[in-house]
């Protein structure tokens, strides 16, 4: 039987979290050290301290694994419960939940290094950047628009654009002291920092499009 039958059959058996979450550790760390091209499936299996067939049966192909990656590191950090919004609930409170949740992520140490390795080998890896982009960025995107469109159909907000308005929520809170932390020139911000960035932008907001 050839490895890939193998790996194949395997997949109907009952997956061991610990392992996946081995094979994802191993991953992050791969991807950040060594890029796209430069990481193989066997060098994560080696990693993670299992056999190449558990990794396929976890994961079918590097680009799954390395979505997979990202999206683990987006649900720890921005799960989607974070985006609900109910009657009742003040939208001025949610919006500032998810906005402390994402410059914490942003400005964090392993998305910070992640961001440096994606802009030196994006020209020679451009696969890494788009699953990059489609596994983050583009989710949470997604989830913040559909939160805004909640927030409209509650009558808590007055837009013709969710999506547009989604990209300026993100933008305001990102600024230029995201770009300072990304390029070494300032410490990522302090919680406090984050906190008071996020109250000023979430006001800025509800002003343009609070009904």
């Amino acid at each position: 039987m050839s490895e890939q039958t193998s790996a194949t059959a395997s997949r109907g058996r009952p997956k061991d979290p610990a392992k996946r979450q081995a094979i994802l550790d191993a991953a992050k760390g791969l991807f950040l050290t060594q890029g796209f091209a430069g990481t193989s499936m066997d060098a994560v299996a080696a990693e993670a301290g299992v056999s190449k067939l558990t990794v396929y049966s976890h994961f079918s192909d590097k680009e799954t694994l390395f979505t997979a990656a990202i999206e683990a590191k987006c649900e720890n950090q921005m799960p989607l419960p974070i985006f609900a919004l109910e009657a009742g609930d003040s939208i001025g409170e949610v919006l500032k939940r998810v906005g402390v949740a994402f410059l914490a992520m942003i400005d964090g140490v392993e998305a910070i290094n992640l961001m440096r390795v994606l802009c030196a080998v994006a020209s020679r890896e451009p696969e890494m950047a788009q699953l990059f982009f489609e596994a983050g960025p583009r989710r949470t995107l997604g989830e913040m628009e559909r939160l805004l469109r909640r927030a409209v159909e509650l009558e808590m907000l007055r837009m013709e654009d969710p999506a547009a308005a989604a990209e300026q929520f993100f933008g305001m809170l990102m600024g230029c002291r995201h770009m300072q932390v990304l390029i070494g020139c300032c410490e990522p911000p302090t919680e406090s920092e984050i906190r008071e960035r996020v109250d000023k932008i979430v006001q800025l907001f509800l002003r343009a499009y609070r009904t």
